[in-house]
């Protein structure tokens, strides 16, 4: 275990030096300056009439575009990351909401952007076909005039995205600053208190008392907090609800979907795997079960290391998991490893847990700056290390893509877990290889206890999700009926291998992903992009070194292409269940060793 004066936070210096920063004034100054200009612009644009000078004022167009975009989607991201990581702080939080302010024009400039490519759709596409300049944006100016079709009129744009900010981003924040600032007495004796990111990082402690007592007051703490946490959501639900009907969207379903950049057709696909794959999951948590002396598993157990206090646990200090992270790396790509080290050493990581702090992991990045950053928190379990691992992978993707023009770097939420989930991919798999077989059991373990939280977790919570947003058409839900609601989605995935009477219920409050007004089902992407990754190592693995360039590649075309076609060119057809029943087949050797070795215990 490491140290907590061994556990960095980041550093932002080099985006910016602070608030009061000459360069952070001058930023806010050009975007305040680049909004009024490029609003105006666009509500009196009269696109000239010649071909050729119409393909260059689109061209100069996009390009004034992209420069805006850069620079807001800095600021945005910087007063974000301070906040993040300093919620209790009154400055940090009010520099956020005019930052917030700030940039509510930028939803009026998409507005306007996209209804001037409606008015000359047809110059547009001839733009596409005959000039090269285009050929890269093609699919996201069809996108634009697809979501053209899906929005508001200017003043009603406008409107939403200024009540937003006191409205579901408010309910949004308010869910955060519970989790990150909530805290219970643990130790009468000492007067010790933790913070609910730290009971929830005791899920993985060894003795299986002190994760009880942990989920015990975990709940405790959301009991107490269900009523602002519930009206949170249901402020967020009904929010999103509202102007998904006035855009015209049938469901939030549908609109998440075409932000997801995938069709009905792959999305059943994956979801029909999940559902058939439930029984080979529920054998896993069978087997832990048994390894862990238990007849059925607890919620508090899901978590549990299987190895008792004393043995060879694998935990590491962050100089370990830097070193180890870093050679992995380098054996998939030499480029990958030096990106990586570079992350470590300039503090391009925040992962100590402290008070004031959001839980959770994140790769946020600056691209004026064309650097990413990396919040976790660190706390030298394999898990820990793991998910450094997968988000260094977020911001290895980033560095793919940081020169790209910025309307052909936004990548949808499931190609987002693309790299990701291979780099986590590679380093476990690494990790178990280093290891001899006979004691492999816990690493394994750990490997299938994240994969069923991606398929069989993610799962209960996309049927939560749908159930939350059907019901909350009638009102508001009482925190009860979400506990209901819950408690029936994990009962569907995860069946009879846990506990009926030691669930959570709760659920609903802990994760963000349910509170963001622009994103909804923020769920199903993170199976996505588990069984894509998984598929992509398996490529790799028969490829060997030469698959490195090919996987650049891959990851430069996600901003600018379908998912569909992201795939096609990896070789695989995510329309049909084939390619996802051969990616999670991927796991079926493993359960079956944990059950080996359970038989044997």
């Amino acid at each position: 275990m490491t140290g907590q004066l061994d556990i960095p936070t980041w550093s932002l210096d080099e985006v910016f030096p602070g608030f009061a920063s000459e360069a952070y004034r001058r930023a806010k100054d050009e975007v305040k300056t680049a909004l009024e200009a490029m609003r105006s612009h666009l509500a009196e644009a009269e696109p000239p009439q010649g071909e050729m000078e119409f393909s260059d004022w689109l061209f100069d167009l996009l390009d004034r575009l992209d420069r805006l975009e850069v620079l807001a989607d800095t600021l945005s991201a910087y007063a974000y990351a301070r906040f993040c990581t300093e919620t209790k702080n009154p400055e940090v939080l009010a520099e956020l909401n005019r930052v917030e302010a700030l940039l509510v024009p930028t939803a009026t400039v998409r507005v306007l952007f996209r209804n001037l490519l409606a008015r000359c759709e047809d110059r547009v596409r001839s733009a596409v076909e005959h000039d090269g300049r285009f050929k890269a944006y093609a699919f996201v100016l069809e996108e634009a005039l697809l979501f053209q079709k899906h929005q508001m009129a200017t003043e009603l744009e406008d409107l939403a995205a200024d009540l937003g900010r006191s409205g579901a981003d408010a309910w949004s924040r308010l869910q955060e600053s519970i989790l990150a600032n909530a805290s219970v007495l643990w130790d009468e004796a000492s007067g010790e208190r933790k913070t609910m990111v730290e009971l929830r990082n005791l899920a993985s402690d060894p003795d299986r008392t002190v994760r009880e007592k942990a989920y015990r007051l975990e709940l405790g703490i959301w009991k107490t907090y269900e009523i602002p946490v519930a009206a949170a959501l249901n402020g967020v639900k009904g929010t999103v609800s509202t102007l998904n009907k006035r855009r015209g969207w049938e469901s939030a379903l549908d609109s998440s979907l075409a932000q997801a950049r995938i069709s009905r057709a792959t999305l059943d696909a994956l979801i029909g795997v999940m559902e058939a794959s439930l029984p080979m999951w529920r054998r896993y948590l069978r087997a832990k079960a048994r390894l862990l002396g238990l007849g059925r598993l607890s919620f508090f157990d899901i978590f549990a290391p299987l190895q008792e206090p004393g043995a060879a646990v694998p935990t590491f200090g962050w100089e370990d998991a830097e070193a180890f992270i870093v050679r992995q790396f380098g054996t998939f790509d030499a480029d990958m490893a030096r990106f990586a080290k570079y992350a470590f050493e300039h503090r391009w990581i925040d992962a100590l847990p402290r008070e004031g702090k959001v839980g959770g992991a994140f790769c946020t990045h600056f691209p004026a700056a064309k650097q990413p950053r990396v919040l976790c928190s660190f706390d030298g379990t394999y898990s820990s290390l793991i998910t450094i691992a997968h988000e260094l992978g977020h911001a290895w993707h980033y560095e793919m893509i940081k020169d790209m023009p910025q309307m052909l770097s936004q990548y949808p939420m499931t190609l987002a877990e693309t790299a990701s989930i291979f780099s986590e991919t590679l380093v476990s798999n690494a990790a178990m290889a280093e290891i001899e077989v006979g004691a492999r059991a816990p690493l394994v373990e750990l490997h299938l206890q994240d994969a069923c939280q991606v398929i069989v977790d993610i799962l209960s919570r996309f049927y939560f999700e749908q159930e939350v947003f059907k019901e909350r058409e009638d009102g508001e839900l009482t925190p009860e009926r979400l506990c209901a609601l819950m408690l029936e989605a994990q009962a569907k995935t995860y069946g009879d291998a846990l506990r009926e009477d030691e669930r959570h219920p709760y659920m609903w409050a802990v994760k963000g992903h349910y509170y963001i007004p622009s994103l909804s089902f923020y769920n199903f992407p993170y199976a996505f992009g588990q069984l894509f990754g998984v598929g992509l190592y398996s490529l790799y693995r028969k490829e060997g070194a030469p698959f490195a360039a090919r996987y650049r590649e891959l990851l430069r075309a996600t901003g600018s292409l379908p998912a569909a076609e992201v795939a096609r060119r990896a070789g695989f057809d995510i329309e049909t269940p084939d390619f996802w029943e051969s990616a999670m087949a991927a796991f079926e050797p493993e359960v079956a060793f944990l059950e080996e070795q359970a038989t044997s215990h």
